[in-house]
């Protein structure tokens, strides 16, 4: 008796997605393969690759999940003015680094090396990404003192070197290099202080 299952078309593309992003949080990215995961599922490596032309296309979509995720998670935290700047970015930074410690091998796919340094992205996962970094810009020009705003500390810079601020706290919990996350925390609470004081008097 055959062990193949019968999924339907869309279902099946979900349960591909849903199995490699549990085998890569086992084992890595790189021990990976379509031919493991199609096993791992219960289908013919046929019927895998009907879903997805080749690894790459197949760990951009876990990374457009992953955004997905991300929007769930945080993207409510861009749609209301905060009452308090400072509070507001202590707690996004909390909630992002979070979001980053608890889905790292997802989180790797949709920042990282493996996708991103050769140009390997699908244009899927090019536009999620963007929209979720514009989301946060949006936000940043819209409630950060921007009248203050000079040529070299526009809306867009202070965006971008808050969300790499937030990239790079997350790389150094996620790698190891700081095993505590109150540490992290702690530097969260002092980039959300001196962002507020040094825009506050721009």
């Amino acid at each position: 008796m055959s062990s193949k299952k019968n999924y339907h078309h869309g279902d099946l593309r979900q349960s591909l997605i849903n199995e490699a992003t549990r085998m890569i949080a086992g084992s890595g990215v790189e021990k990976l393969s379509m031919r493991g995961l199609a096993e791992a599922v219960g289908v013919s490596r046929t019927a895998a690759y009907h879903h997805f032309k080749d690894k790459n296309e197949l760990l951009c979509a876990i990374a457009e999940q992953g955004f997905n995720h991300w929007y769930q998670e945080l993207g409510s935290r861009l749609t209301e003015a905060p009452d308090d700047l400072e509070v507001w970015f202590r707690e996004f930074s909390h909630a992002y680094i979070d979001f980053a410690q608890n889905h790292a091998e997802q989180y790797d796919l949709m920042f990282g090396r493996p996708i991103w340094k050769n140009g390997q992205a699908t244009d899927e996962l090019s536009k999620i990404s963007f929209e979720a970094f514009q989301r946060y810009a949006d936000f940043v020009k819209k409630y950060l003192p921007g009248d203050g705003f000079s040529q070299d500390q526009d809306a867009l810079r202070v965006a971008q070197v808050t969300w790499g601020s937030l990239h790079g706290l997350s790389r150094l919990l996620i790698d190891g290099v700081y095993l505590d996350k109150a540490s992290i925390n702690s530097m969260c609470d002092v980039a959300a202080r001196l962002l507020v004081q040094n825009l506050g008097s721009s």
